[in-house]
Protein backbone atom coordinates (compact mmCIF):
# COMPACT_ATOMS: atom_id res chain seq x y z
CA UNK A 1 0.00 0.00 0.00
CA UNK A 2 2.59 2.31 0.93
CA UNK A 3 6.42 2.59 -0.32
CA UNK A 4 8.69 4.81 1.41
CA UNK A 5 11.81 4.29 -1.20
CA UNK A 6 15.75 6.05 -0.10
CA UNK A 7 14.35 8.88 1.22
CA UNK A 8 16.47 11.71 3.04
CA UNK A 9 15.84 14.90 4.83
CA UNK A 10 17.62 17.09 6.24
CA UNK A 11 17.47 20.11 8.67
CA UNK A 12 19.66 23.57 7.79
CA UNK A 13 22.25 20.75 7.10
CA UNK A 14 21.72 18.41 9.27
CA UNK A 15 20.92 15.12 8.46
CA UNK A 16 17.57 13.69 10.37
CA UNK A 17 16.96 10.73 7.59
CA UNK A 18 18.93 9.02 6.23
CA UNK A 19 18.20 6.99 3.37
CA UNK A 20 15.13 5.06 4.95
CA UNK A 21 12.91 2.63 2.87
CA UNK A 22 10.38 0.12 4.10
CA UNK A 23 7.13 -0.60 3.07
CA UNK A 24 3.36 -1.08 4.60
CA UNK A 25 1.15 -3.98 3.10
CA UNK A 26 -2.48 -3.39 3.05
CA UNK A 27 -4.51 -4.16 5.85
CA UNK A 28 -1.24 -4.30 8.22
CA UNK A 29 -0.53 -2.23 11.19
CA UNK A 30 3.34 -1.82 11.31
CA UNK A 31 5.70 0.13 13.36
CA UNK A 32 8.65 2.35 13.50
CA UNK A 33 10.72 2.62 16.90
CA UNK A 34 13.45 4.04 18.07
CA UNK A 35 14.95 6.25 20.30
CA UNK A 36 13.96 10.20 20.59
CA UNK A 37 15.13 12.13 17.63
CA UNK A 38 16.32 9.14 15.89
CA UNK A 39 13.54 10.25 12.90
CA UNK A 40 10.53 8.44 12.94
CA UNK A 41 8.57 12.01 13.43
CA UNK A 42 10.45 13.37 10.28
CA UNK A 43 9.46 10.39 8.38
CA UNK A 44 5.70 10.55 8.90
CA UNK A 45 5.52 14.15 8.33
CA UNK A 46 7.37 13.75 5.23
CA UNK A 47 4.95 10.99 4.01
CA UNK A 48 2.24 13.57 4.84
CA UNK A 49 4.08 16.27 2.73
CA UNK A 50 4.77 18.18 5.88
CA UNK A 51 8.44 18.25 5.27
CA UNK A 52 10.19 17.93 2.29
CA UNK A 53 12.35 15.19 1.05
CA UNK A 54 15.83 16.13 0.01
CA UNK A 55 16.07 12.59 -1.97
CA UNK A 56 13.96 9.38 -2.20
CA UNK A 57 9.88 8.76 -3.07
CA UNK A 58 7.07 8.02 -1.14
CA UNK A 59 4.14 6.01 -3.37
CA UNK A 60 0.95 5.09 -2.35
CA UNK A 61 -1.07 2.70 -3.99
CA UNK A 62 1.25 3.39 -7.18
CA UNK A 63 0.79 6.76 -7.12
CA UNK A 64 3.67 9.22 -6.21
CA UNK A 65 3.19 11.31 -3.40
CA UNK A 66 6.75 13.07 -3.05
CA UNK A 67 5.92 17.05 -3.87
CA UNK A 68 1.92 16.44 -3.26
CA UNK A 69 0.45 19.59 -0.94
CA UNK A 70 -0.73 17.81 2.32
CA UNK A 71 -4.21 18.08 1.36
CA UNK A 72 -4.11 16.30 -1.89
CA UNK A 73 -2.26 13.88 0.18
CA UNK A 74 -5.41 13.39 2.70
CA UNK A 75 -7.98 13.02 -0.25
CA UNK A 76 -5.77 10.11 -1.54
CA UNK A 77 -6.61 8.48 1.80
CA UNK A 78 -3.56 9.19 4.62
CA UNK A 79 -4.61 10.90 7.90
CA UNK A 80 -1.78 11.39 10.26
CA UNK A 81 -2.82 11.76 14.57
CA UNK A 82 0.16 14.65 15.50
CA UNK A 83 2.06 13.65 18.65
CA UNK A 84 1.15 16.10 21.17
CA UNK A 85 -2.90 15.49 20.04
CA UNK A 86 -3.38 19.38 18.37
CA UNK A 87 -6.58 19.68 19.12
CA UNK A 88 -8.55 23.04 18.92
CA UNK A 89 -8.79 23.41 22.95
CA UNK A 90 -11.70 26.32 22.56
CA UNK A 91 -13.95 24.17 19.97
CA UNK A 92 -16.31 21.46 21.19
CA UNK A 93 -15.58 17.51 20.82
CA UNK A 94 -18.09 17.58 17.97
CA UNK A 95 -16.25 20.58 16.00
CA UNK A 96 -12.91 18.87 16.26
CA UNK A 97 -14.41 15.64 14.61
CA UNK A 98 -15.89 17.88 12.09
CA UNK A 99 -12.54 19.42 11.40
CA UNK A 100 -11.50 15.96 10.47
CA UNK A 101 -13.66 15.84 7.75
CA UNK A 102 -13.06 19.46 5.89
CA UNK A 103 -12.13 18.09 3.08
CA UNK A 104 -15.32 16.05 2.52
CA UNK A 105 -18.68 17.24 1.38
CA UNK A 106 -20.92 14.74 2.06
CA UNK A 107 -23.01 13.64 5.22
CA UNK A 108 -21.03 13.11 8.29
CA UNK A 109 -23.44 10.63 10.24
CA UNK A 110 -22.45 7.49 9.99
CA UNK A 111 -18.74 8.48 10.28
CA UNK A 112 -19.36 10.28 13.78
CA UNK A 113 -21.47 7.23 14.62
CA UNK A 114 -18.17 4.76 14.03
CA UNK A 115 -15.90 7.20 15.99
CA UNK A 116 -18.56 7.53 18.43
CA UNK A 117 -18.91 3.67 18.92
CA UNK A 118 -15.15 3.31 19.65
CA UNK A 119 -14.85 6.19 21.97
CA UNK A 120 -18.12 6.05 23.97
CA UNK A 121 -16.64 9.40 26.31
CA UNK A 122 -16.35 11.89 23.28
CA UNK A 123 -20.05 11.16 22.57
CA UNK A 124 -20.79 11.97 26.27
CA UNK A 125 -18.15 15.05 25.31
CA UNK A 126 -19.31 16.03 22.38
CA UNK A 127 -20.66 19.61 23.62
CA UNK A 128 -17.49 20.12 25.67
CA UNK A 129 -14.74 22.39 24.76
CA UNK A 130 -11.61 20.16 23.83
CA UNK A 131 -9.29 21.88 25.87
CA UNK A 132 -10.99 20.65 29.18
CA UNK A 133 -10.66 16.72 28.33
CA UNK A 134 -8.05 14.95 30.01
CA UNK A 135 -4.90 13.73 28.30
CA UNK A 136 -6.13 10.18 27.48
CA UNK A 137 -9.45 11.68 26.15
CA UNK A 138 -7.46 14.67 24.01
CA UNK A 139 -5.44 11.74 22.22
CA UNK A 140 -8.98 9.94 21.44
CA UNK A 141 -10.27 12.86 20.32
CA UNK A 142 -7.38 13.52 17.77
CA UNK A 143 -7.20 9.45 16.61
CA UNK A 144 -11.45 10.20 15.88
CA UNK A 145 -10.44 13.52 14.17
CA UNK A 146 -8.30 11.67 11.77
CA UNK A 147 -10.88 8.70 11.30
CA UNK A 148 -13.31 11.44 10.56
CA UNK A 149 -11.10 11.72 6.76
CA UNK A 150 -12.40 8.08 6.24
CA UNK A 151 -8.33 7.53 5.55
CA UNK A 152 -7.18 3.61 4.70
CA UNK A 153 -3.80 4.58 5.58
CA UNK A 154 -3.48 6.75 9.43
CA UNK A 155 -0.44 7.36 10.55
CA UNK A 156 -0.19 7.78 14.51
CA UNK A 157 2.90 9.45 16.50
CA UNK A 158 3.66 9.01 19.74
CA UNK A 159 0.03 8.37 21.29
CA UNK A 160 0.74 6.70 24.22
CA UNK A 161 2.75 9.51 24.98
CA UNK A 162 2.19 11.01 28.61
CA UNK A 163 -0.70 8.99 29.58
CA UNK A 164 -1.19 6.80 32.31
CA UNK A 165 -0.71 3.42 31.94
CA UNK A 166 -4.58 1.92 32.46
CA UNK A 167 -5.28 4.50 29.02
CA UNK A 168 -2.37 3.43 27.12
CA UNK A 169 -3.65 -0.42 27.14
CA UNK A 170 -6.95 1.19 26.06
CA UNK A 171 -5.63 3.71 23.60
CA UNK A 172 -4.06 0.36 21.93
CA UNK A 173 -6.62 -1.69 21.98
CA UNK A 174 -8.53 1.20 20.49
CA UNK A 175 -5.96 0.76 17.37
CA UNK A 176 -6.26 -3.02 17.13
CA UNK A 177 -10.19 -2.47 16.83
CA UNK A 178 -9.42 0.33 14.18
CA UNK A 179 -7.00 -2.33 11.74
CA UNK A 180 -9.56 -5.05 12.50
CA UNK A 181 -12.04 -2.66 10.98
CA UNK A 182 -9.86 -2.66 7.74
CA UNK A 183 -7.84 0.56 8.27
CA UNK A 184 -3.93 -0.05 8.14
CA UNK A 185 -1.70 1.63 10.78
CA UNK A 186 1.70 3.10 10.46
CA UNK A 187 2.85 3.65 14.44
CA UNK A 188 5.89 5.57 15.41
CA UNK A 189 6.10 4.75 19.23
CA UNK A 190 8.62 5.04 21.88
CA UNK A 191 7.14 2.48 24.06
CA UNK A 192 8.09 -0.38 21.99
CA UNK A 193 7.15 -3.09 23.85
CA UNK A 194 3.14 -2.27 23.54
CA UNK A 195 4.00 -1.15 19.66
CA UNK A 196 5.91 -4.65 19.39
CA UNK A 197 3.07 -7.13 20.70
CA UNK A 198 0.47 -5.23 18.04
CA UNK A 199 2.91 -5.30 15.02
CA UNK A 200 2.58 -7.55 12.44
CA UNK A 201 5.94 -5.89 10.80
CA UNK A 202 8.49 -3.53 12.80
CA UNK A 203 11.39 -1.13 11.52
CA UNK A 204 14.05 0.06 14.22
CA UNK A 205 15.58 3.41 13.18
CA UNK A 206 18.97 4.55 15.19
CA UNK A 207 20.19 7.73 13.89
CA UNK A 208 18.18 7.92 10.76
CA UNK A 209 18.44 4.87 9.56
CA UNK A 210 16.72 1.59 9.86
CA UNK A 211 19.15 -0.45 11.51
CA UNK A 212 16.89 -4.11 11.98
CA UNK A 213 13.16 -4.93 10.96
CA UNK A 214 11.20 -8.29 11.09
CA UNK A 215 7.86 -9.32 12.78
CA UNK A 216 6.64 -7.34 15.82
CA UNK A 217 7.18 -11.21 17.67
CA UNK A 218 11.02 -11.65 16.23
CA UNK A 219 12.33 -7.92 17.04
CA UNK A 220 10.08 -8.34 20.62
CA UNK A 221 12.51 -11.34 20.62
CA UNK A 222 15.67 -10.31 19.80
CA UNK A 223 18.27 -9.62 22.44
CA UNK A 224 19.62 -6.38 21.04
CA UNK A 225 15.78 -4.96 20.54
CA UNK A 226 15.14 -6.15 24.49
CA UNK A 227 18.61 -4.50 25.95
CA UNK A 228 17.99 -0.92 23.86
CA UNK A 229 14.36 -0.81 23.71
CA UNK A 230 12.72 -3.00 26.35
CA UNK A 231 14.85 -2.71 29.29
CA UNK A 232 15.93 -6.87 29.50
CA UNK A 233 18.24 -8.82 27.85
CA UNK A 234 21.69 -8.49 27.24
CA UNK A 235 23.84 -5.09 28.86
CA UNK A 236 21.29 -5.26 31.70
Amino acid sequence: MLEVKNIKINYGGIEAVRDISFQVPNGKIVTLVGANGAGKSSTLRAIVGLVKTQEGAVTFNDALLTGKRTDEIVKQGITLVPEGRHVFPDQTVLENLKIGAYLRSDDLTEDLEEVYSLFPRLKERSWQAAGTLSGGEQQMLAVGRALMARPTLIMMDEPSLGLAPIVVQEIFNIIKKINARGTTVLLVEQNANMALRIADYAYVIENGRITMQGTGHELLSDEKVRAAYLGTGAGK
